[in-house]
């Protein structure tokens, strides 16, 4: 009891002095143990009242380290204050749920980031995940025989910002509601991704909502979550291509997602990124954006009507921006 009432005393100092500041930090709404917007003496209690437990129904775990204790405390501390809510969205998670996010480092990644896990975007109803900042290695992956020559050299990659990810394709329903119309070959499946778009095309719709395409090397670590295998899973289980998905697209979120929760980055359509088509740096580089200018821009991640060779997280895959196939579609990314 001593012990706990000198822990007690040394934390009502430091809340003090947090309480005081106006910087909040970074705002960990992670912290939000209690979830009623704020981080404050209710947060406190609840992580001291589980101290040296794994948090249990409290969810006082706040990094899922496995044991509440002075990692958590820290976290609350630094985000004293009110939880700030993006403009743009409503949060639906603060923290990312272990039995979606099942890489503990991406996790612990996600919290430490300071922005909420999961957010539907309110001009779009699209639900969107964090991608937290990481370094992997981005290209040919170690002992891959179906790798092309463009997806060597395999080189390191520092992304040094979070961003959001859409959890899914951008669904016919999605693209119509904001565009008026829907060009999809496979028309009339609201919850398929939508098909037939060019790069070209999809600009309009990021200019009507504020989102945006990812770069070649977001997709590659968000695709990847942390794996550093071709694939993250049985190609069945993860994809649909032309040995399982019978000539045609399939409404999103059908197979199993990757670590990260986002589910058919491998197979369905293959899905535009912002880069001109390049080769690949020879070291390691931090936020690469592509070559400046290039006649074609790339796409990611296999297709229905591909094999399932295509459905591998290196493979690269190129048109001129203003091809529309019916195996075309794409992801949405947002900044937070």
């Amino acid at each position: 009891m001593k012990s706990q009432s000198i822990l007690l005393s040394l934390v009502a100092a430091v809340t003090v002095t947090f309480g005081l500041s106006t910087s909040s930090v970074q705002a960990q709404c992670a912290a939000d143990v209690n979830h009623d917007g704020l981080v404050d003496a209710v947060d406190l209690a609840q992580i001291l009242s589980t101290w040296g437990t794994k948090g249990g129904s409290v969810e006082s775990d706040i990094n899922g380290d496995g044991s509440v204790d002075g990692n958590d405390l820290a976290i609350v501390l630094s985000a004293w204050g009110v939880c700030p809510n993006p403009t743009w969205g409503t949060i639906l998670e603060w923290t990312p749920d272990p039995a979606v996010v099942t890489d503990a480092n991406l996790r612990a990644a996600i919290v430490a980031s300071g922005f909420a896990w999961r957010v539907r975007d309110n001009g779009t109803n699209i639900e969107m995940l964090l991608v937290p900042r990481g370094i992997f290695t981005m290209g040919c992956s170690p002992g891959d025989t179906d790798c092309l020559g463009d997806e060597s050299p395999a080189h390191q990659v520092t992304l040094t910002n979070a961003f959001y990810m859409g959890r899914t394709e951008v669904t016919q329903a999605q693209w119509t509601a904001t565009m008026g119309s829907n060009p999809s070959g496979f028309g009339g499946q609201p919850n398929n991704p939508v098909d037939q778009v060019s790069w070209n095309m999809i600009q309009g719709f990021n200019s009507a909502t504020g989102l945006r395409l990812p770069t070649e090397a977001e997709w590659e670590f968000a695709c990847r979550a942390g794996t550093t295998t071709a694939r993250y899973g049985s190609v069945n289980d993860i994809a649909w291509y032309n040995g399982n998905a019978g000539g045609t697209t399939h409404a999103v979120a059908g197979k199993l997602p990757n670590a990260l929760g986002l589910y058919d980055t491998l197979g369905n359509v293959w899905e535009w990124c912002q880069d001109s088509y390049g080769p690949y740096a020879s070291g390691s580089v931090t936020n690469p954006t592509g070559p400046e200018k290039g006649s074609d821009r790339l796409l990611r991640g296999g297709c229905w009507y591909g094999d399932s060779n295509h459905c591998r997280g290196s493979q690269r895959f190129t048109f001129t921006p203003s091809s529309a196939f019916d195996n075309f579609g794409f992801r949405a990314v947002r900044n937070p």
